[in-house]
């Protein structure tokens, strides 16, 4: 089994487009039309979806902010490179929630937000390695 999309529920399409196209320096894939974006990451797809009717296909209330129990996370091969990643995401208009730091478990990360509060963690390890074509190995 493998995870081949993550949708993210935004309030509005067209800003949420605007960021990601910046920050991440990719253009929505071809699929894309005016209710949905696909983004390309490497065998894994970002979707932008506005939040209200994705609450709507899930059944769900759109309610609720804060912490919302999950991060997404860009793993990178240095410290130097934390910290140009997230500089670049707050200059395409994410929001720094917490400056990259080293953390107790060895590494060097730091958190920022899209313009809709999905948290983004930024992060160096150590521990991990890279495939030959960028995925994790994870030992």
């Amino acid at each position: 089994m493998q995870v081949n999309i993550i949708t993210l529920g935004v309030n509005n399409l067209a800003r949420s487009t605007e960021f990601y196209s910046k920050w991440l320096q990719i253009k929505p894939a071809n699929s894309s039309n005016e209710h949905v974006k696909f983004f390309n990451l490497n065998g894994v797809k970002l979707s932008l979806f506005p939040r209200n009717e994705l609450a709507k296909d899930a059944n769900v209330t759109v309610e609720g902010d804060g912490f919302r129990g999950i991060t997404l996370s860009i793993n990178v091969d240095s410290k130097e490179d934390v910290d140009n990643v997230f500089s670049h995401g707050i200059n395409s208009g994410g929001k720094a929630i917490k400056k990259p730091e080293s953390v107790f478990w060895g590494g060097y990360s730091g958190y920022l937000s899209d313009p809709d509060g999905q948290l983004w963690e930024i992060a160096w390890n150590p521990h991990f390695k890279k495939d030959k074509n960028g995925g994790l190995i994870i030992p």
